[in-house]
C-alpha cells in the first residue's frame, strides 16, 4: 500500500471511529497483480509471407496496469529468465478493458531464415507484469509453445 492510502484510513479510523474503519480498511486493501489465459502461439514463415510468435494474456490489478514484458526462449538452452531479466525485454501491447483489468498481446515477425536458424522444439515463454502502484507478477513459465521446421 502506498504511505497516502495508509494515512487515509488512518484518519478515516480516527474520524469515524473503529466499525467503519473495518470497511476502510477493506476497502483500501491492494490486490496483487493477476496474469490469467496466457497462450502462445508460433505461426511458421513460407515462401510469401513472415511468420509470426504471438503471446496473449488477461491482466489485472487493482491500481491498473503499467506493462507486460515478454520473452520466448528455447526449452533446450536451460535458459531462466529471472525478473530482473525481465524488465529489459520487449513489452507487449496492453488494451484496457476496465479500470483494473487489460488483455495485452506480444507479437513478432519471424523470417525464414531466423526460423532456420532457432532450435526446434519446445519454447517457453516468461512474463512479468507491473502494475501502476510497482507491483510485479513474474511469471517464468507462462507458455509454452513447438517451433516447427
Amino acid at each position: 500500500m502506498t504511505k497516502r492510502v495508509l494515512v487515509s484510513s488512518f484518519l478515516a479510523v480516527v474520524a469515524v471511529g473503529g466499525i467503519t474503519a473495518g470497511g476502510v480498511a477493506m476497502a483500501s486493501a491492494a490486490t496483487e497483480p493477476t496474469l490469467t489465459h496466457g497462450s502462445a502461439r508460433y505461426v511458421p514463415p513460407t515462401d510469401s509471407r513472415a511468420g509470426t510468435f504471438t503471446y496473449t494474456a488477461d491482466v489485472s490489478d487493482d491500481s491498473g496496469i503499467r506493462g507486460l514484458n515478454v520473452v520466448a526462449w528455447p526449452a533446450s538452452s536451460e535458459l531462466a529468465p529471472t525478473e530482473a531479466d525481465l524488465r529489459y525485454v520487449d513489452a507487449a501491447k496492453c488494451t484496457r478493458t476496465s479500470d483494473e483489468t487489460s488483455r495485452c498481446a506480444y507479437t513478432f515477425k519471424v523470417t525464414k531464415k531466423e526460423a532456420a536458424e532457432a532450435a526446434k522444439g519446445t519454447w517457453n515463454v516468461s512474463a512479468l507484469l507491473t502494475a501502476k502502484d510497482g507491483n510485479t507478477l513474474h511469471v517464468p513459465d507462462a507458455a509454452t509453445f513447438e517451433m516447427k521446421g
